[in-house]
């Protein structure tokens, strides 16, 4: 792909609007724009200093498109490090192909997904997980995970990472060093020192590591799987939750056959409610392909809501209790809430002997919402948000995790070799291998394959 030309593309989103803004970002683009447009204060956009905004139109020969709003960005002060024109139109879908095909006729080329931020991360504007965290942001759907990709958008997480590779390769370069003197014997690298580097370097790859099991979840939604045997109240509780009648409801047991899943904000923590075929020994076979999709659901959640009447858990107690300890051993990893639904049918007694011999049981009424705010609370708490309110690194990036998880296993080589009494040759490999997957985090180091993966997931415009 050449990245010397000019190109240009629709960065709202397309569709009839108040307004769209065109971008347009290379060498000619201010050339290109200033023959397009006419200034109403007779002004030569050619002329006019950065970070200005123009008011006038844009023409095609003698034939006005629209009138605009012109804003002028000179390289390198911009967002691709190239000159940028960016056009605010009026947001009818016609102006707007109008307007791209002039500019497509007179020599510019449309954009590929995401190449306006390639073009920013070739020009060194930011490194690829800062590129990275801007298909995040523009994806972020709740105040978590948006939190997360303002921070490493603003190079919270690569700055960590570059801190630790520059203070690796600086001992790096000593043990090389040492190489070219092997006769002499000499020791330029402080092994004592380097023992403490690498063990600090060590503690924060696991932290980072560890974050990823918090921010995966985050970023992607956290899965609850709603179970419990049939007409329990399983979609009456996915409604209440979502405040919409989107699941089916009825008094016919089994009305479930499919799984129903629908996401929700918490707390500004995003979690994907799937409500489940109920659980029960059955022949219809269109109801048991249900049920197996049930158990598949829940070996993919990460909480689990069980739901019983409050009726027949006030009746029978123990059976249920069993029931519950079937769950907890099966999916020991995975976090359990039992909720005792239709409350309403029962009498203050028998709701306080409940309470009274089950405190982890949540008593609600899925029909009259009374309770719901109560289990969205004990939802937030298997969050662990700590992180995010301390501002700490969470990464949320799977390529990230992975070659985190490389360089803490060369890492972890070059310790057992220094402690072996390693050579010094290759004891360079191994810090080599690390420095390279510290290198792939950031960019430092990458392919045309990985970036055109990475930015292939990017929309058409940034």
């Amino acid at each position: 792909m050449p990245y010397h030309d000019t190109i240009v593309a629709l960065a709202t989103p397309s569709g009839a609007g108040a307004i769209a803004v065109i971008r347009i970002s290379g060498p000619e683009s201010i050339a290109l724009s200033a023959k397009q447009f006419r200034s109403v204060s007779k002004k030569d956009l050619a002329k006019q200093k950065s970070h200005s905004i123009h008011l006038g139109h844009v023409m095609d020969g003698e034939r006005v498109l629209d009138e605009v709003l012109v804003s002028l960005f000179r390289n390198p002060h911009s967002y691709t490090g190239e000159d940028v024109i960016e056009i605010s139109c009026h947001g009818s879908p016609y102006i707007q192909q109008e307007i791209l095909q002039l500019f497509i006729r007179k020599g510019c080329r449309m954009a590929e997904a995401g190449e306006f931020t390639l073009r920013a991360f070739l020009n060194g504007k930011m490194d690829l997980s800062q590129a990275e965290a801007v298909a995040d942001l523009i994806s972020s759907e709740n105040e978590a995970s948006h939190q997360i990709a303002i921070q490493q958008m603003r190079g919270g997480f690569s700055n960590e990472i570059k801190r630790l590779r520059e203070e690796l390769l600086h001992f790096a370069s000593l043990v090389e060093l040492e190489l070219d003197f092997a006769e002499e014997d000499v020791e330029f690298a402080n092994r004592e020192q380097f023992k403490d580097l690498l063990g600090r370097i060590q503690r924060v790859l696991k932290r980072l590591i560890d974050s990823f099991a918090v921010g995966n979840v985050i970023k992607n939604g956290i899965p609850v799987a709603i179970v419990g045997e049939p007409n329990v109240g399983k979609s009456t509780l996915l409604n209440a939750l979502l405040n919409e009648d989107r699941a089916l409801v009825s008094e016919i047991p089994g009305t479930t056959r499919d799984t129903v899943e629908d996401e929700i904000n918490i707390g500004g923590i995003g979690f994907r409610f799937i409500d489940t075929a109920g659980i029960r020994q059955t022949q219809d076979v269109v109801e048991g392909m249900g049920i197996q999709r049930t158990f598949e659901k829940i070996e993919a959640a990460q909480v689990i809501l069980y739901l019983i009447e409050a009726v027949k858990f006030d009746a029978q107690g123990t059976r249920f209790k069993l029931e519950i300890e079937k769950l907890r051993n099966k999916y020991p990893g995975t976090p359990l809430v039992v909720v005792a639904n239709k409350k309403d049918l029962l009498d203050a007694e028998r709701i306080d002997h409940i309470k009274t011999e089950n405190e982890d049981v949540l008593l609600l009424s899925a029909k009259r919402g009374v309770g719901v705010e109560a289990l969205k609370s004990r939802l937030l708490e298997f969050v662990n948000t700590g992180a995010l309110r301390n501002n700490e690194t969470i990464v949320t990036n799977t390529r990230h995790y992975n070659a985190l998880l490389k360089a803490l296993e060369e890492v972890e080589k070059v310790q057992e070799g220094m402690e072996s009494g390693i050579s010094g040759d290759l004891l360079a490999i191994d810090i080599r291998q690390a420095l390279y997957h510290f290198g792939e985090i950031t960019g430092e180091i990458s392919s045309d394959d990985l970036l055109g993966n990475i930015f292939a997931n990017f929309c058409i415009g940034k």
